[in-house]
């Protein structure tokens, strides 16, 4: 039986759940009223966006793929080491970085380098060779540390310089084969042998006995030639004969007695014209005897008397007649000095008149030496033309002309060279192998590998209004899938992005080529996302959503700005850069306006 308590509990749960089960279902229950209440459209009211102040990028995005940049196909421009032999690779290129002067690969054996320059290789360097190829090959032998000089020219320095790159990888530079060599010994025999016949040829012209006495002839000529040349030399060389040297010497002798003569005789006259010819008077010899007053006495020959003191009595001189001879015998002395310098003169005159008549006598004999000469030179001349030995001579002299420009021709390649496959110049270095298009064993033709450069680049297209805003050299982001970024920079655009080999883009796309900054990390063939910056604000700005903008008919922009629930005002604005959906605008705003957007 159970007890009242349990019974009154179990009613009373009864009651609980009824009432909750009728409050479940009341719920649920609407009239419809409350059902066409609760279906209206709402009030309508305005959408709008605050007004915002910050520095507005924009830019245009790409997808691309993460490479190696600038690849390029790599051929041999010709034939690998000296031989015409089948080429057939002996060593493949492998994979990887590749430094200047490394060797790219083998053929037949012998090493393929790669080297730096823009002039691609083109014909076999040989000795004497010069050209732009020449001198980057000597700039990339410097660069090498090898000590090449900058001629322009493939001469000795350049080929020591080059063997000694040939030798640091383990190799010998290409010198002469066997056949080269075997053709310039037989060069160099043949124009011994032409050699050797012309002079046969000639001695047996030279002792023809139809030239013999004309050889003799033209001798003596250049004998007498050479004696009238030496002859006029030393007449010209001597001043005087030495005959005439002798007479001019007495001449000389006789001019020096008349000029002695003379000076005595003027002498002589000048002392008697001063010497006193009576004896002095009572009054001079009662007058003082002292040094002031005395009379003066004559003065040496030659030197002038002095003057007589203020005091002193004058004195007589000589007479006229006391003087008469020795006048005579001064006229008489220089009449004897003229005619001595005369005889002088005309015995000169004469010596000088015998010296160019004696000298050109000479230059007379010169003119006949020369003559005879020159007639004994056309007489052998012609003597030989008229031998009949003188075909064999001309066609001897002939063939040494032929055997030794052959020589020559062939002396001016023959050395060390560098067959045209030798050497692969590309414009970058370090690069990288990318691509193997040789297996060793196979026959080396055509492309043998691709390379590119060692830095990473981004090869993507954009759509053709988007290119419009792209400029070579713009800032750029590369993003990677865990959202690490690295600084980039637009390289090229268009044709210029084009890698060589790829398809062109469908739908008018342009391809871009973006390379990012030396940064650790980056692996090649990882996809990625490029931003390039097309326009950025300096610093941060008013910025509204391109929707709030609003073009009247008369083309100015305006916005409307909430000045209260639902209530607007019109603001003129100007706008600049747009970017991720937003513009920037000047005017009468500030941060935290709201702008309409649209109506709801």
């Amino acid at each position: 039986m159970r007890s009242p308590r349990r019974l009154a509990a179990v009613v009373l749960a009864g009651v609980v759940l009824v009432a909750l089960a009728g409050w479940a279902v009341s719920t649920r229950l609407r009239s419809p009223a409350d059902e066409a209440s609760r279906r209206a459209a709402p009030t309508p009211s305005l959408v709008t966006a605050a007004v915002e102040r910050r520095r507005l990028v924009s830019t245009v995005v790409v997808n691309g793929t993460l490479e190696y940049g600038s690849p390029l196909p790599v051929g041999l421009a010709g034939a690998v080491g000296g031989a015409s032999e089948l080429q057939r690779a002996t060593r493949a290129p492998r994979p990887g970085r590749i430094a200047e002067g490394g060797v790219l690969m083998e053929v037949n054996g012998r090493p393929v380098f790669v080297l730096r320059g823009s002039v691609p290789m083109h014909r076999t360097i040989t000795p004497g060779s010069e050209g732009d190829d020449v001198t980057q090959l000597q700039r990339a032998l410097r660069r090498l540390g090898h000590r090449a000089p900058s001629t322009g020219v493939f001469d000795r320095a350049t080929v020591a310089a080059l063997t000694r790159l040939y030798a640091a990888k383990g190799y010998q530079a290409q010198r002469p084969t066997l056949a080269d060599r075997q053709t310039y010994e037989t060069l160099r025999k043949a124009v011994r042998t032409a050699k050797e016949t012309l002079a046969a040829e000639q001695q047996a012209l030279d002792r023809g006995r139809d030239v013999l006495p004309l050889k003799l002839r033209l001798k003596n000529a250049r004998t007498g030639l050479t004696a009238a040349r030496r002859a006029l030399a030393e007449a010209r060389s001597q001043e005087l004969p030495p005959a005439d040297e002798a007479r001019l010497s007495a001449a000389d002798s006789a001019v020096r007695a008349a000029e002695e003569r003379l000076l005595e005789a003027e002498q002589a006259l000048a002392a008697a014209r001063t010497r006193p010819t009576s004896a002095p008077t009572a009054a001079a010899t009662d007058a003082p005897t002292n040094a002031a007053t005395a009379a003066p006495t004559a003065a040496p020959t030659g030197t002038p008397a002095p003057a007589p003191a203020a005091t002193a009595a004058p004195q007589p001189t000589a007479s006229p007649a006391d003087t008469r001879l020795l006048e005579l015998r001064v006229a008489n002395a220089r009449a004897d000095l003229s005619a001595a310098q005369e005889a002088r003169d005309l015995i000169l005159k004469e010596a000088e008149q015998a010296r160019a008549a004696r000298v050109e006598q000479l230059r007379a004999a010169v003119r006949t030496a020369q003559e005879t000469l020159a007639t004994a030179e056309q007489a052998l001349r012609q003597a030989r033309q008229l031998s009949p030995a003188r075909l064999k001579v001309t066609g001897a002299r002939a063939d040494v002309a032929a055997a030794e420009e052959m020589l020559a021709e062939y002396s001016r390649t023959y050395g060390v060279s560098i067959p045209p496959g030798e050497v692969v110049f590309l414009p970058r270095l370090p690069a990288r192998v990318r691509k193997v298009s040789v297996k060793a064993g196979q026959r080396v033709e055509g492309e043998v590998a691709t390379v590119t450069s060692s830095l990473f680049a981004v090869t993507a297209s954009v759509e053709a209004a988007e290119s419009e805003l792209l400029r070579a050299g713009m800032p750029a982001t590369v993003e990677l899938d865990t959202g690490r970024s690295y600084p980039a920079r637009l390289t090229a655009v268009g044709d210029k992005a084009k890698v060589p080999g790829s398809a062109a883009a469908e739908g008018g796309a342009q391809p871009v080529l973006i390379t990012p900054g030396p940064a650790k990390g980056l692996k090649a063939g990882t996809a990625v996302t490029a931003r390039i910056t097309v326009g950025a604000t300096k610093d941060p700005v008013l910025v509204v959503p391109v929707a709030a903008v609003i073009t009247s008919a008369d083309g100015r922009a305006r916005v409307r700005v909430e000045y209260a629930t639902d209530r607007t005002r019109d603001v003129e604005v100007r706008t600049g850069l747009s970017a991720d959906g937003n513009v920037e605008v000047t005017g009468a705003l500030k941060e935290g306006d709201r702008v309409v957007v649209g109506d709801a």
